[in-house]
């Protein structure tokens, strides 16, 4: 068999090949055999594998799953387009929004991910700034981010994942979780306010309880679930569009998610939307 490389697309055999991932580096372990880091490409999970248990996905097998994957969020958008209730005005035949929707400051520890999730910011008319920061280094930039952007709704967001055959009350058992739930409490210093800063926070099998402990209007990931990449920008679209007199329940801002409520959950909380008489 070929060496497997860095950019390679590949399975695990063992979790019966159920997640395709990108090999993003490879290292040597104790015993001297290759170890390869491992990054989903719809999931938002890091994981490392030796190469016995990994197998190479076909060129033709990758753009079919590419297919799939951007057929199901494309479906998705229109989905919530189609049910997007705010106020509309009929303009030269194009429809203008009668309001403000919320501002989004997302951070994401993956820059591939982010380039995706701005993409769809932008299918769904969302006003935000990313910005690429790796996981460890969230807890030192998200102040500084908030005062220059002053958003509605903050993300703090990128890879993590559960060490295998660890405790999951135990926060040293997740890869990234330390990092998020330090940014939530830094963030929520500088607004305590869950109305005003409304916070998404985590990733793949993230400490959800440790999240909204920390200040998290919404984490992932209770059941300890792989989370999809771009649930955080249909959570917040939700938020966004939802009128700011009205308190939105968990289930409702879920609904529109691709993971649903074994991978994120949250608190009751207050839509960004301020409706306008006059197009903005």
């Amino acid at each position: 068999m070929e060496e497997l490389k860095v950019g390679d697309v590949v399975v695990r055999k063992s979790y019966g090949k159920d997640v395709y991932f990108k090999i993003t580096e490879i290292i040597k372990g104790e015993d001297g055999e290759n170890i390869y880091i491992l990054k989903g490409i719809e999931l938002r999970i890091i994981a490392d594998a030796k190469g016995e248990d990994l197998e190479r996905i076909d060129l033709n097998k990758v753009n079919e799953y590419n297919e799939i994957f951007n057929r199901k969020i494309n479906a998705r958008i229109k989905k919530i387009l189609l049910n997007r209730k705010v106020p509309i005005k009929k303009d030269r035949g194009e429809d203008s929004i009668l309001g403000r929707a919320g501002k989004v400051l997302h951070i994401d520890g993956d820059e591939e991910y982010l380039n995706i999730c701005l993409k769809g910011y932008k299918k769904l008319g969302i006003n935000v700034v990313g910005k690429f920061v790796k996981e460890e280094d969230q807890p030192g930039v998200v102040i500084d981010f908030l005062r220059e952007v002053r958003p509605d709704i903050l993300v703090l967001t990128g890879h993590d994942g559960i060490i295998k055959g660890k405790d999951i009350k135990d926060l040293n058992s997740y890869r990234n979780s330390r990092y998020f739930i330090e940014a939530v409490k830094r963030a929520r210093e500088y607004e305590p306010s869950f109305d005003d800063l409304v916070i998404f926070a985590g990733a793949c099998q993230s400490f959800y309880e440790a999240l909204i402990d920390a200040g998290a209007n919404f984490a992932s990931s209770p059941s300890r679930v792989l989370i999809h990449a771009l649930d955080p920008v249909f959570i917040c679209e939700k938020i966004a569009f939802s009128s700011i007199t009205k308190f939105l329940s968990p289930s409702e801002v879920l609904k529109s998610t691709i993971t649903g409520d074994k991978g994120i959950g949250g608190l009751e909380t207050r839509g960004k939307f301020r409706e306008t008489s006059h197009k903005i």
